[in-house]
């Protein structure tokens, strides 16, 4: 009988769990699609980009609310270290209720727009405020929906390119997944393309999901009460959203919390106890690794808890730069997330029933920003 991540057609349906299932394991066939999609594009995208990045004073904001957020925090290093120039996250949700504290009148500024769907308040209301805030602006938008508002915001603007993913990729169920993780390996297609990283992650990822389910499955059993994900640099991004991804799957019943290995020390280590489950995202990098590892081992002599799990260790992924890293990591977070849901008896594509959160955000207002309340640096 046909089965996605080892559960048959039959349960899947039966606990709600088809949407989240498939678009979990199509995550590497999504990422080929995705390359594809901008190396298709890549002359136009070129045309339009370069006279922006030969600007030495262009800002460039990466943005999203909620998991489309931690796309940006997770890129944001990485970005700034290959491309040798300050790159920054900011949330679509801190842009338009405070944008007088993050947005410059005269400074040039490229605003990437990450949206599942394009419809949230915030990242429609991100890309007006910016226009009204910013006297040279520009706005890449990546999306999965071509009949968003955003998209249809971006098509209609000369100051715009709109690049859609896969059409797969409009993720169905609750939790973002493959939306997520396609629009992020799109921008370092765009911005920071390696020959020899699609393959390798596409590989490791492929084992991960053929042969190490049922490892993650028998972590999800564990009875633990909280989870704490820890990752440091861009890793910490994905932290975020690993977090994000457990607490939405279980609808709350996993405290969940995300830090930086040494930032951990400085008080969110007192959360451990026997009932904590501690995911160790370890760095690629050798001088970054020292500190990961230097926690570990601290974490074992604490003896404070027996279920301390590193992903690195399911697959052979050190060829993997951090970014791309990145993209593995989260794929496990995914899988120990729906599994952690069914074993709890929620229902993974909506498993918050009763409608106090939604997979579109609702019953936000987006107040219009007069000229009475622009502060100087959005005259």
């Amino acid at each position: 009988m046909y089965n996605t991540l080892k559960i048959d057609a039959e349960s899947l349906a039966q606990n709600k769990a088809e949407h989240t299932a498939r678009e979990i394991a199509q995550q590497p066939d999504s990422w080929q699609r995705t390359a594809s999609i901008v190396d298709t594009q890549r002359p136009q995208l070129q045309q339009w980009l370069q006279p922006l990045l030969q600007r030495s004073d262009l800002r460039i904001i990466l943005t999203g609310a909620g998991t489309s957020a931690y796309a940006g925090e997770t890129l944001a290093p990485y970005l700034t270290r290959v491309m040798e120039r300050r790159v920054e996250a900011i949330s679509t949700t801190e842009l338009v209720s405070n944008p007088n504290d993050y947005l410059l009148h005269a400074i040039p500024t490229l605003l990437i727009s990450y949206a599942r769907s394009g419809n949230s308040p915030e990242s429609v209301g991100a890309y007006d405020v910016v226009n009204q805030c910013v006297e040279h602006c520009y706005h890449l938008v990546i999306t999965c929906n071509p009949d968003g508002e955003l998209a249809k915001r971006a098509d209609g603007s000369s100051n715009s390119y709109s690049l859609l993913m896969p059409e797969e990729t409009l993720d169905q169920s609750f939790a973002m997944t493959s939306s997520f993780t396609s629009m992020l390996l799109a921008t370092l297609e765009v911005f920071a393309p390696q020959t020899a990283q699609l393959p390798a992650l596409t590989n490791v990822t492929r084992n991960l999901l053929e042969g190490q389910l049922d490892a993650i499955q028998a972590i999800a059993h564990r009875d633990f009460k909280r989870v704490v994900f820890l990752g440091a640099g861009g890793l910490k991004g994905i932290a975020t959203e690993a977090a994000l991804k457990m607490l939405e799957l279980t609808a709350g019943k996993v405290d969940c919390h995300a830090e930086s290995p040494l930032g951990f020390r400085h008080g969110p280590k007192s959360m451990v106890d026997k009932q904590t489950l501690v995911v160790l995202l370890q760095s690629n990098d050798a001088y970054c690794r020292r500190y990961d590892d230097d926690l570990l081992a601290e974490l074992k002599r604490d003896g404070t808890t027996e279920w301390i799990v590193c992903p690195a260790s399911f697959a052979k992924a050190d060829a993997l730069e951090e970014a791309w890293l990145a993209l593995y990591y989260i794929v496990f977070a995914q899988a120990l997330a729906f599994y952690k849901s069914l074993h709890l008896g929620i229902t993974p594509d909506n498993p918050c029933p009763t409608g106090e959160v939604n997979r579109v955000v609702q019953g936000v207002t987006i107040y219009p920003l007069s000229p009475r309340n622009q502060g100087k640096q959005c005259a």
